[in-house]
């Protein structure tokens, strides 16, 4: 019996394997990661991680006793050079194989870095998105140094967070009109907009990066407008892509991502996927979500589907961002809103935004409204909307019809 193979040990790797064994599976399990630490948490590496508030053994997911007392072979440090779907083995650098009667492909993503014709190789600068990356940038982060964070999406503005807070200068440029453009309102970018520079961080918005300059390192950032800053270092935080060269090389069908049914299975009934490598049906479109929640959920259901089981994945979209003291939670998703309301919570500093396609709502941002996120997320998934005139006008939630 070859058993069950799941390459990939991040988030969506490790809820897998566990899942198997909770769900009574008693062959063999192995998984595969190319990092030599134990599965572990990642939203915390761009928040309490680099802050220094957290320490490494913390972000483990299980301790090393409980892959043992699991019987879960872990191949960590090991990365994976092909699959041959035909013999079902996966192939490992240096020569090895190991057989599987099933595979799930938990690769994750990888962050995108600048080209190397602009500096995005030079020594300084840095993205945040695995222990070795927040690692290396730990020394860096000395009050009084000037860092440049390229990115106003969420993982910039994390950044510049922590680094605010760390008592560094802080420059964020945005080359779109504003930041969190692709992801949320306007009106929650004005919210976050105040907040960074309430806590000293210049934003630049409607302004790109033309090039870093340095020899071996990164000392200035020359900008679109023609302004040249000397900076300390650089945090790039343009996005992340699905990491699906593996899934491509070996024939499986890939669409904004390795591309699976609504059982989590690919174009190769033997091999699934879960979390940020993988795109799949929703509501009657094809989605990718990069999100803890998402992975944990689908990998949960994926194991139950590799033991013969026919689960369907019904996705609750949510995610979450921590910026100083704020916690913002987001219930749905916006894509395609029409109209936002906003309201103000009960305490100092609570605020949310409802975005709404006709009368539908779709989605919420609610910054330290735990109230706004538990209400909207409720209605969202029970697939009732509010009465919009009631939710603007600040009505209580108990109070506001729904249809």
């Amino acid at each position: 019996m070859a058993g069950i193979v799941v390459v990939g040990a991040g988030q969506a790797g490790a809820t897998l394997v566990e899942t198997l064994r909770k769900e009574g599976y008693d062959g063999p399990v192995t998984l595969v990661g190319a990092e030599q630490h134990l599965p572990y948490q990642r939203p915390p590496l761009s928040k309490k991680y680099l802050l220094g508030e957290l320490e490494v053994e913390r972000l483990h997911l299980r301790p090393q006793s409980y892959y043992d007392n699991e019987n879960i072979a872990l191949r960590l440090g090991t990365r994976v050079r092909g699959i041959d779907r035909d013999t079902r083995e996966v192939h490992f650098e240096g020569g090895d194989k190991l057989a599987y009667d099933q595979l799930a492909l938990t690769t994750g993503s990888h962050a995108r870095r600048l080209p190397e014709r602009i500096g995005g190789t030079l020594g300084g600068v840095y993205t945040v998105r695995d222990l070795a990356d927040v690692d290396a940038m730990a020394a860096e982060v000395v009050p009084g140094r000037h860092v440049l964070i390229v990115g106003g999406g969420y993982i910039g503005l994390e950044a510049a967070a922590v680094a605010a807070a760390k008592g560094l200068r802080v420059t964020l440029i945005e080359m779109a009109d504003r930041i969190l453009k692709r992801v949320a309102s306007a009106e929650t970018a004005e919210y976050f907009r105040k907040l960074h520079s309430s806590h000293g961080v210049e934003i630049v918005e409607g302004i790109g990066l033309e090039k870093l300059e340095g020899d071996a390192r990164v000392t200035a950032a020359l900008l679109t407008d023609g302004t040249r800053l000397d900076v300390d270092f650089a945090v790039v935080g343009v996005g992340i892509e699905p990491s699906t060269w593996l899934a491509e090389a070996a024939g499986l069908r890939l669409e904004n991502g390795i591309a699976v049914d609504g059982y989590g299975r690919t174009s190769d009934p033997a091999i699934f996927a879960s979390g940020d490598c993988c795109s799949f049906p929703y509501r009657g479109g094809r989605i990718r979500l990069e999100s803890v929640p998402h992975a944990i959920d689908f990998s949960e259901v994926i194991a139950k589907n590799m033991l013969n089981g026919e689960v369907e994945y019904v996705a609750k979209p949510w995610f979450w961002s921590d910026q100083y003291d704020v916690k913002l939670q987001i219930a749905g998703l916006n894509t395609g809103f029409e109209r936002v309301v906003t309201r103000s919570g009960a305490r100092e500093g609570s605020y949310s935004c409802w975005y709404f396609k006709g009368l539908e709502l779709l989605a919420v941002d609610a910054m330290n409204d735990p109230k706004a996120y538990m209400t909207g997320k409720r209605w969202i998934e029970a697939g009732v909307s509010p009465e919009v005139e009631s939710l603007a006008a600040g009505a209580d939630f108990k109070e506001i019809p729904t249809a």
